[in-house]
């Protein structure tokens, strides 16, 4: 699950120059992890986050979501949006977290500019605990192929 609007501190900090200034994606843009995706998700592992977000999207959101999302898919990454814009946050103050084989929870720590600073796993008895969240999560959010064309490429 991600919660933040901006991990400019995270990651391709060039590919994001890219896109503010309007250029278009690299060539082969985040091919090495659509290669990694394709890995798993060809031996029948499900990889796939919920986003919840409000609008208007942050510049990074849409660089995040147009770019990232969208190229990811084609490894098989399956993306899912819970916009809050227009009800509350059933979700608030969880933190961003992944959630490996339903068992092991693991919370991310970030700065204010969104880079990560740490990643603290759970122990197993927790799992229960972030399954409703994704349950949640999941049952409340759209799919991004559905949400994107009515909201990020407005």
């Amino acid at each position: 699950m991600e919660t933040l609007d901006d991990y400019s501190g995270s990651g391709n900090t060039a590919a994001y120059k890219r896109f503010l200034a309007a250029d278009p994606p690299p060539e082969g843009y985040n091919a090495e992890w659509v290669a990694e995706l394709r890995s798993h998700t060809g031996r029948g592992r499900r990889i796939y986050r919920v986003h919840v977000l409000s609008r208007p999207l942050t510049p990074y959101l849409r660089f995040e979501l147009g770019w990232g999302y969208r190229t990811n898919q084609s490894g098989g990454e399956e993306f899912f949006i819970l916009d809050t814009t227009d009800q509350s946050n059933p979700l608030e103050g969880v933190r961003d977290f992944w959630l490996f084989d339903a068992q092991t929870p693991v919370t991310m720590h970030y700065d204010a500019s969104g880079a990560v600073t740490g990643r603290e796993s759970l122990p197993d008895e927790r799992a229960q605990e972030f399954i409703g969240y994704r349950d949640t999560a999941l049952a409340l959010a759209e799919s991004f192929s559905a949400w994107w064309p009515k909201y990020g490429e407005a």
